[in-house]
């Protein structure tokens, strides 16, 4: 089976997450978003778990990443809500860095038009005991840009699942195939194996 039209488009889709979502975790990074980080992880592994998958007939792993887009999906559009303020959700709550840091966002000391100001700590309980950035008069808020940044994922997840229950519906019809026209048929061994008895008890009854 050649690289037909939905495994190439499956394969591409999986290397172009790889590129956002690593992206993205750099940033994450940068902005000690702890929640984010454990999430662009797990989505990292699976994803190339796919790709695997995808590239070596592997149904069961392909099955495995369409499962994980839905998931992926439900968290991006949390993330979303989540900086948008939506359903009672505050972009400045400490929710994605587990309460561990004060820091957000990096988009939202180092945005487009951002002007630094430092703020010094007021609590102990920072990570690196540095003084904390504060951006303003930003081109664009960083709220905005996460949630660009989430709404590219939501839309690469979603074909990506669709291209991913298309490539097992195409994997597992090419099995059955392969068994419906007799890949595994004993009953040509079981003729051929009879005649030469049969020829063998008649010359000894004669």
């Amino acid at each position: 089976m050649g690289c037909c039209t939905g495994r190439c488009t499956l394969i591409f889709l999986c290397a172009f997450q790889l590129v956002t979502v690593l992206e993205r975790q750099v940033f994450d990074f940068l902005g000690y978003q702890w929640a984010p980080i454990l999430a662009n992880f797990i989505h990292i592994v699976l994803v190339i778990l796919g790709l695997f998958g995808t590239v070596q007939y592997r149904p069961r792993y392909v099955v495995t990443y369409a499962v994980w887009a839905a998931a992926w999906v439900t968290w991006n559009v949390f993330i979303i809500c989540f900086y948008l303020e939506v359903g009672g959700l505050s972009k400045d709550s400490k929710l994605l860095t587990f309460n561990l840091s004060q820091h957000r966002s990096w988009w939202h000391e180092h945005g487009p038009g951002c002007v630094h100001e430092e703020v010094l700590p007021t609590s102990l309980r920072l990570l690196d005991h540095q003084a904390l950035l504060s951006g303003s008069g930003c081109t664009l808020e960083h709220r905005y840009i996460e949630a660009l940044h989430s709404a590219l994922q939501v839309l690469v997840a979603l074909v990506g699942f669709v291209y991913a229950c298309y490539v097992v519906s195409m994997l597992t019809e090419g099995e059955d195939s392969f068994d419906f026209i007799g890949g595994f048929d004993p009953s040509p061994l079981y003729h051929v194996s009879e005649k030469p008895s049969h020829l063998l008890f008649k010359q000894a009854y004669l």
